[in-house]
C-alpha cells in the first residue's frame, strides 16, 4: 500500500454536507460523481495532500443507505492507494483477510476498487484503490 487515498464519510444529504465541509475546509469540493452500480452519489474535497469523499445513497438498498440506517452519518471507510490491486487482493487473502469483491470494480474518481470485510480489519471497512490507466 502506497498511501491513504481518501477517507469516505457517509452522509444523508450531500448538498447540505457539501456546504458544511466547504465551510470546514475553506474550499469547495472539486468533483461530484454518481456510481450507479453502487447506488451512491459522491463528492470529493482536497485537504492538503489528502482527500475526503462524501457518500450519499441514491437507492434505499445501497450499502451507504444500510450503513446510515445502522450507524448514522459518519466515517464509512478508509481507502488505500495500491500499485496493483489484483496482486494486493491475492496477498491480503493469503494473509487471512476477507475480500468482499475479489474482482476489482470501477469506483468513483477513476479508480478500480475492492473492499476488505470489517470483521477481519478490527471493524474498519478498508477500500483498495488503483488508478485506472490505459495500461491495464
Amino acid at each position: 500500500m502506497k498511501k491513504i487515498e481518501h477517507i469516505g464519510i457517509a452522509v444523508k444529504d450531500i448538498s447540505v454536507s457539501n456546504e458544511l465541509f466547504a465551510k470546514l475546509f475553506g474550499e469547495k469540493y472539486y468533483k461530484v460523481e454518481e456510481v450507479e452500480s453502487e447506488g451512491v452519489k459522491t463528492s470529493f474535497f482536497k485537504v492538503g495532500h489528502n482527500k475526503i469523499e462524501l457518500l450519499e445513497a441514491t437507492k434505499e438498498d445501497s450499502p451507504i443507505a444500510k450503513f446510515i440506517d445502522r450507524k448514522g452519518e459518519g466515517i464509512h471507510h478508509i481507502a488505500f492507494d495500491v500499485e496493483d490491486i489484483e496482486e494486493e487482493i491475492a496477498r491480503l487473502k493469503q494473509e487471512g483477510f476477507t475480500v468482499l469483491n475479489e474482482t476489482p470494480k470501477k469506483g468513483a474518481d477513476n479508480k478500480l476498487v475492492a473492499f476488505l470485510h470489517p470483521k477481519t480489519t478490527n471493524g474498519v471497512l478498508i477500500e483498495l484503490c488503483q488508478e485506472i490507466t490505459n495500461k491495464k
